[in-house]
């Protein structure tokens, strides 16, 4: 029995070694942590229970059938974060530079079935050099497995991706379909074609950082919502992002103890700049409104108009999708309105309630706009909030126009409580623009046309230059002081915290991707 312990305890050993001393020592000097060391920073201390250690790959071409590394380059398993159940993969960029192989692709399909199985998040920590080209198709095959994985577990469950060296190729696809990914400045790179490809077909000089970077996915692109300086940021990053949301479709964010105290504002009343056209940075009402020191943006750097991201309020998790009217005037356009969209679907995805703050003048303009799809975009989020069945509350700070408002999250697609401060203004446009179409002619006419279009636009400020006859017509609920925010929204969620509501039953819809 010693000896059988004995050679146990051996393999144990060279599987944990990887690719070898020298491999790591290499992988330290890129600033990269191993597979092993990042699932240690990841989970719980102790927590943490390996499968398919001794696995080794199959083939036997080009000389493979010499060099066989226990675990075939993909660390796997489950174990705790902060107590909650979760399954990981870490691919080893020590053994065959992380290449994922038949094997390999087997091992992250066992997790990725088991975490769906037993409603638990999955976390996938990529470093690949992409598929083990030496196996031909068996490698693209087991790529495929993966992403039909990732379809299933879709909404499901929360899915997780941090890229945390080279992910290139058909490698991308998985993070893509995962809800959030993650990346590490300077040693991490997502692309289809890299830059060899690049300048063959196109003529281009790139490098790997500029053109698919952690700045690049993070701002460009909106491929990655979040941006890390390093890995031991990404991995305190996945943590913070896991502790707003429930381990699967079917459960509840969990909630902290609160108790509740002084709930005004008074510094919400001064928010609102007197000149209507002035902007003020929407991140100061959220931070008056929530829990103190809660909000973990989304996307903080990618289609800055609008804001996305998770907070507590009286300890509950909600999901924030604010306009930013300190970029952009807060406007809707191609990115903002799929930004958003996605984050909302999520949200509905996994019973997270959501609480729009509103200060939107209406859709970007102009032709780039038009002919890169900002209909079908725009009705992304539409969408999105119209099929969202947790919880919905809107507040209308400011402006809330045209067919922005509409798509904010109004009560007309289903919002549950809807909100506005007295400087609200609920229009199909601005005052002035209003004024030149309805009173054209009396304009033309008039002796002073400056002097009448004035005239004309304080006449229509006063009819809608308020929140006053959305009221009336129950558009909306309440028109509250800006100090009384919290409190209205701590009691509406609470009041809404059993909410109901079903689709009608289909398939799946169709949303205009």
């Amino acid at each position: 029995m010693k000896n059988k312990q004995k050679i146990l305890e051996e393999k144990i050993a060279e599987a944990k070694l990887g690719g070898g001393a020298n491999r790591i020592e290499a992988q330290h000097k890129k600033s990269k942590l191993t597979a092993r060391e990042r699932l240690h920073f990841l989970l719980d201390e102790g927590s943490f229970e390996e499968i398919g250690m001794l696995v080794t790959h199959r083939s036997t071409e080009f000389g493979l059938d010499k060099e066989k590394y226990l675990g075939d380059g993909v660390v796997t398993g489950y174990g705790t974060i902060n107590g909650r159940l979760v399954y990981v993969f870490a691919q080893d960029f020590t053994v065959f530079g992380g290449s994922l192989s038949e094997t390999h692709a087997a091992k992250i399909c066992r997790v990725m079935d088991l975490a769906i199985q037993n409603g638990a998040p999955i976390i996938g920590l990529n470093d690949s050099g992409g598929a083990r080209i030496q196996e031909g198709v068996v490698s693209l095959g087991g790529y495929a497995d993966i992403f039909y994985r990732n379809t299933l577990a879709s909404g499901v469950i929360p899915q997780i991706s941090a890229v945390m060296g080279p992910c290139a190729g058909g490698a991308v696809y998985s993070p893509a379909i995962t809800d959030f990914i993650l990346m590490v400045e300077n040693t991490s790179y997502m692309f289809v074609t890299g830059p060899n490809v690049v300048k063959t077909v196109t003529h281009e000089e790139v490098t790997s950082e500029e053109l698919g970077g952690a700045s690049a996915h993070s701002t460009k692109s909106g491929v990655t919502q979040f941006s890390c300086a390093n890995e031991p940021e990404c991995i305190n990053m996945i943590k913070q992002l896991l502790s707003y949301m429930p381990q699967n479709c079917e459960d509840d964010p969990i909630a902290l103890p609160y108790e509740s105290v002084e709930e005004s504002r008074p510094a919400l009343n001064d928010i609102i700049p007197a000149n209507p056209n002035q902007p003020y940075d929407m991140h100061d009402v959220i931070a008056e409104v929530i829990d103190e020191g809660t909000f973990f943006e989304v996307h903080k750097k990618f289609a800055e108009n609008i804001i996305v991201g998770f907070a507590r309020l009286a300890g509950r998790s909600i999901g924030i999708v604010a306009n930013q009217p300190a970029h952009l005037a807060g406007v809707l356009d191609i990115h903002s309105s799929t930004k958003a969209a996605r984050f909302v679907r999520f949200c509905d995805c996994f019973n997270i309630p959501l609480l729009v703050f509103e200060d939107v003048p209406g859709f970007l303009p102009g032709t780039d706009q038009e002919w890169n799809g900002i209909i079908s975009n725009g009705a992304k989020l539409l969408f999105a909030f119209c099929e969202a069945t947790v919880p919905r509350i809107t507040v209308i700070t400011r402006k809330a126009y045209g067919g922005a408002y509409d798509v904010m999250n109004s009560k007309h697609i289903g919002a549950d409580m809807n909100y506005a401060w007295p400087d609200a203004q609920i229009a199909v446009m601005g005052a002035k623009g209003a004024a030149e179409i309805i009173f054209k002619k009396e304009i033309a006419e008039a002796a002073d046309h400056e002097k009448k279009l004035k005239e004309k636009e304080q006449e229509y400020n006063e009819l809608f230059a308020n929140p006053y006859k959305a009221a009336e017509h129950g558009y909306i609920d309440e028109v509250i002081l800006p100090e009384d925010t919290r409190k209205k929204l701590i009691t509406a969620f609470k009041m809404l915290e059993n909410k109901v509501a079903k689709l009608p039953k289909k398939k799946h819809s169709n949303i205009p991707l």
